[in-house]
């Protein structure tokens, strides 16, 4: 399950950072292929480095895991600044995301 799961979500994270695989590898301190033969699934990152992909990624490793999570960096954001309303305003925000999630 996750030989296919770990490449396309991979995948799917580093595009939309808008960073290259090459760029990611360099910066995770690995060869220019390195991403790009994961997502080819040509191989698997070790426990240490898929720390450093979600370390790169801003993410947590359940985070990464999480498939209904399309937007792990932005939520953890807006959650960090839920975090610092009030109740009401709390209660605000949480009324409009129902009502724009009941639209669709």
């Amino acid at each position: 399950m996750y030989e296919d799961f770990f490449p396309q979500r991979l995948a799917q994270l580093r595009m939309k950072k808008g960073i290259s695989a090459r760029d990611m590898s360099l910066s995770i301190g690995q060869a220019n292929n390195y991403i790009n033969s994961i997502e080819n699934k040509k191989t698997m990152p070790s426990m240490q480095s898929f720390f450093y992909i979600c370390e790169f990624l801003n993410i947590t490793p359940q985070e990464f895991f999480d498939e209904e999570n399309k937007n792990p960096e932005e939520l953890k954001a807006f959650i960090e600044e839920a975090k610092k309303l009030d109740d009401t305003s709390l209660n605000y925000i949480l009324g409009i995301m129902k009502k724009i999630n009941d639209k669709k």
